[in-house]
């Protein structure tokens, strides 16, 4: 069910953080939502306990110059991994969205390295928005939400997928595009019941929205289309349980790290 009530905000003090805070600003306002600030501080290699314990919530507060003056705020610090208490404390503080920026380096490097980001986008229950190149976002008067594109699989989750971003759509006045896209060459009977499930998805979730189905590397397709049509959202779905592996695969992964705008992984 789509609500937000309260987004969570990890803050590391960088240039992407600071980029992100226009969407996050934008977002929690229009919602009314309360925003948590949280600052996770990590152990490193030869750090000093004075270090470890020296951001306060005041700090937080004072890195975005009171542009969060106006919404409702809590800010919170936290010691250890930076991944495992940012997704226990969306947990416990029951947040409907995590709103974090990550970087666009190549996937088989995150794989190898990892990321917060990457691991907040494996274990998170929650909806994950994020964005790549947030250095160069965006002032909170030009952040807007015109156009919104759902990709779905038409697997089961596909519905809360697309219920997330009619309602957001909705919320907005914005066009909703909802695609499909086959992957490999795919023949005409495929094309006509992917565009029969999509219509079928549409039906269920009673929205508005452009039907697409496409051909061809799923990623690249998607990636794409969000810039062709000038998305200034993609939601997508992940898996539905976290598991062994993770929620997030390969492909989701590829999609964030191409997207020319911000994704919801929900």
């Amino acid at each position: 069910m789509f609500q937000l009530r309260r987004i969570l905000f990890p803050v590391d003090f960088s240039s992407r953080c600071r980029g992100a805070a226009a969407y996050v600003e934008a977002l929690a306002g229009r919602f009314d939502a309360e925003l948590i600030l949280l600052h996770v501080a990590e152990a490193a290699y030869n750090s000093a306990l004075e270090d470890m314990h020296g951001t306060r919530p005041e700090d937080i507060e004072k890195f975005f110059d009171k542009s969060l003056k106006y919404l409702h705020v809590r800010t919170l610090v936290e010691h250890g991994e930076a991944a495992q208490k940012i997704v226990e404390c969306a947990t416990t503080q029951q947040a409907d969205l995590i709103m974090i920026p990550t970087k666009g380096m190549g996937v088989y490097r995150r794989l190898i390295l990892g990321s917060t980001s990457a691991k907040v986008l494996h274990d998170a229950d929650c909806p994950v928005w994020t964005g790549v190149h947030l250095e160069n976002a965006p002032s909170l008067e030009m952040v807007a939400c015109r156009r919104i594109l759902c990709a779905v699989d038409l697997k089961a989750l596909s519905t809360c997928v697309l219920d997330w971003a009619s309602r957001l759509a909705e919320e907005y006045q914005a066009e909703l595009t909802l695609v499909h896209v086959i992957s490999g060459s795919g023949n005409q009977q495929a094309r006509n019941e992917a565009e029969s499930a999509l219509g079928r998805l549409q039906e269920a979730a009673g929205c508005r929205a452009t039907l697409r189905v496409e051909v061809g590397d799923v990623s690249k397709v998607i990636t794409h289309l969000s810039g062709e049509l000038k998305a200034d959202l993609l939601v997508i779905g992940r898996k539905p349980q976290s598991g062994v592996l993770g929620r997030l695969d390969m492909l989701a992964y590829s999609i964030i790290r191409q997207s020319p705008c911000p994704v919801v992984s929900r």
